[in-house]
């Protein structure tokens, strides 16, 4: 654990420290995002902070190949894998916040960064279904490529308020941190290191370490190259928990091994949800999923009644509830992750639902 702790810290310090360069380069190169109708800034703020969550990331991870409990994962190459296509994505990110690239070249290229990764060998083993399904090489690359897309853009549509996407994705792993460290350690009584978790903690770290730059009223934005690369890496980490379930899983035996998929729909929950919202109303708009619009669920927040820093708030305890309620029922009775998940629920929908009760009082208060 102290391993992961550290890399975590690693992450969190180059991030916060390299992100007050990045922001000066961004007004140097015009990388600024302007006042547009569907945003909620006031004025126009750098972005392509991605850049120095890129660095922080790169180098926990540079780290943990020199580090003797987790170098011995770097034989089969997955981790560079990791590393190559966060690169190759960032890239294209800061491409997109300099030159503003169209949606069709956008997706072309988040195709080959997620070809690449699994070149390395960063793709679906196996998934828990009738059984444990293994498929064909072919399918397995196939359905990696969208599940990294998948995933990307969830993310990229969640990033609308300062701090939203980058806490968002730093809870979200942090759950998947807690699942894929107590999966291997219940697995593996000798060696519990693996790809997984090295990945999410480094992702935990560049977040934390990007968020006091971001939160509201924000110095500086992730922009594209910081989205996509939330969403790589955590679709990284979603494909290698895949690999953590034993082909030999037997009947009694696939609750747990089934987790590895309703996992990271759970710790995706709220982007996928905004995404999956997107899509089915533009298309019934007849326009095109990408085109932007103001519907998203912190646009709905918002209109509410709730504060910028309250709707990032309760947003971030939807994606906790949702999260760690999947994570840590793998591991907990059933009974009692039932009842903390229906009372987190219900917490969360008070808080959600708070501002709907503040005209009735204060009108009684008034009479």
């Amino acid at each position: 654990m102290r391993a992961y702790l550290y890399l975590m810290l690693v992450s969190a310090a180059v991030t916060y420290l390299t992100t007050p360069l990045v922001r000066r380069i961004a007004r140097r190169i015009g990388a600024i995002t302007p006042v547009r109708d569907r945003d909620v800034h006031a004025v126009p703020i750098p972005r392509m902070g991605g850049t120095a969550m890129f660095l922080g990331f790169a180098v926990a991870i540079v780290t943990a190949s020199q580090m003797s409990f987790l170098s011995g994962r770097f034989h089969s190459g997955q981790p560079w894998g990791v590393l190559i296509g966060a690169g190759a994505v960032c890239a294209l990110g800061i491409a997109d916040d300099v030159w503003q690239l169209d949606a069709v070249t956008k997706l072309a290229g988040q195709a080959i960064a997620a070809g690449l990764m699994a070149w390395k060998g960063v793709q679906i083993v196996s998934l828990p279904v009738v059984g444990v399904t293994i498929f064909s090489p072919g399918v397995l690359v196939l359905l990696t490529v969208f599940a990294v897309l998948v995933t990307i853009n969830a993310v990229n549509f969640v990033d609308g308020l300062d701090g939203l996407a980058a806490g968002v994705v730093g809870i979200a792993a942090s759950a998947f941190f807690v699942y894929s460290y107590l999966l291997t350690t219940a697995n593996s009584q000798e060696d519990y290191s693996s790809v997984a978790s090295m990945v999410t903690a480094s992702l935990v770290g560049c977040c934390v370490g990007f968020l006091p730059h971001n939160l509201n009223p924000a110095r500086i934005f992730m922009g594209d190259s910081g989205s996509m690369l939330l969403g790589l890496i955590m679709a990284s980490a979603t494909v290698e928990v895949t690999g953590q379930v034993d082909p030999q899983t037997g009947a009694g035996e696939m609750a747990p091994a089934f987790f590895p998929l309703v996992l990271p729909l759970a710790v995706l929950a709220l982007p996928l949800i905004d995404l999956g919202l997107a899509v089915v109303r533009r298309t019934r708009q007849g326009r095109m999923f990408w085109q932007p619009d103001k519907m998203h669920l912190h646009h709905r927040m918002l209109a509410l009644g709730h504060s910028h820093a309250s709707a990032v708030l309760i947003l971030y305890v939807w994606t906790a509830t949702f999260a760690f309620g999947v994570a840590l029922m793998a591991f907990i009775p059933l009974t009692y992750g039932l009842a903390a998940g229906v009372l987190a629920v219900g917490v969360a929908t008070a808080l959600t639902l708070g501002p709907l009760r503040r005209p009735r009082s204060s009108s009684r208060h008034a009479q």
